[in-house]
């Protein structure tokens, strides 16, 4: 692939599924605090402040990437950590499927976020 003056090199794969799996993070997270708000409750609003928390954090990762930020491999630690918290919070909640989904779609961003941190656990 030829590179023409003033443009970047074309993401890594690696780099690509990890974009792919924060920005649909990202949307199920929102989705998801829809839901809450709609469905009510103390138990659904506890879990809102993981879901903010992850999708601010899946956008801003995904962004920090697509730019090419020297912090993108730390904010993909922090990202990923973000996820893992957010997957728990949903999982108190086995029995939702918006929040089921939503734990699926952490649990994957997770994994790739923490592959391109570089980071085994």
């Amino acid at each position: 692939m030829k590179q023409q003056a003033g443009t970047m090199t074309a993401m890594s794969k690696e780099m690509q599924d990890c974009v792919d799996t924060c920005m649909t993070c990202h949307s199920v997270c929102e989705e998801t605090m829809s839901s809450c708000m709609q469905a009510g409750g103390q138990d659904r609003m506890q879990i809102m402040r993981a879901l903010m928390d992850c999708a601010e954090m899946t956008r801003m990762c995904a962004d920090m990437m697509m730019r090419r930020s020297p912090l993108s491999t730390e904010m993909c630690a922090m990202c990923a950590r973000a996820c893992d918290m957010c997957a728990e919070a949903c999982m108190a909640m086995p029995d939702d499927q918006q929040m089921t989904r939503c734990a699926e779609a952490c649990r994957r961003c997770s994994e790739t976020c923490r592959s391109m941190a570089g980071a085994t656990a």
